[in-house]
């Protein structure tokens, strides 16, 4: 069965553009190849496809939007950047070698709009 196939039997007609964009990538390539771009495993996109998952569906929905939807955002040391970059900076360690790293790691954890980090992760 194709992954879009799957997302309609999951889904309905009324599914996301995000659930469509995951399938269509899955369908291109695999499941087991889309997984590590979304750092998700195979059977948990089989489970969203499906539409059975039950974890934080809104964090998978933002890997999928960053990294296959090529969501930007707008990051106060960089500009314009993808989001998947964006998820990347927030989890790079402090490094005080570096000035653009430093200003990252500050950004990240002083009230970004678009820092996912936590108090516990900060």
């Amino acid at each position: 069965m194709s992954a879009a196939a799957k997302a309609r039997g999951g889904w309905g007609e009324r599914r996301p553009d995000w659930i469509d964009a995951l399938a269509a990538a899955c369908d291109a390539a695999s499941q087991a190849k889309v997984a590590p771009r979304i750092r998700y495993s195979a059977a948990t996109l089989s489970y969203v496809l499906a539409g059975t998952y039950r974890g934080d569906l809104a964090a998978v929905e933002h890997r999928v939007r960053d990294a296959l939807m090529r969501r930007t955002v707008t990051c106060p040391v960089q500009g314009a950047i993808g989001g998947d970059d964006c998820v990347r900076n927030q989890s790079l360690p402090y490094s005080c070698h570096n000035p653009q790293r430093v200003a990252l790691y500050r950004a990240c954890r002083s009230g970004c709009p678009h820092s996912r980090l936590t108090e516990e992760t900060r």
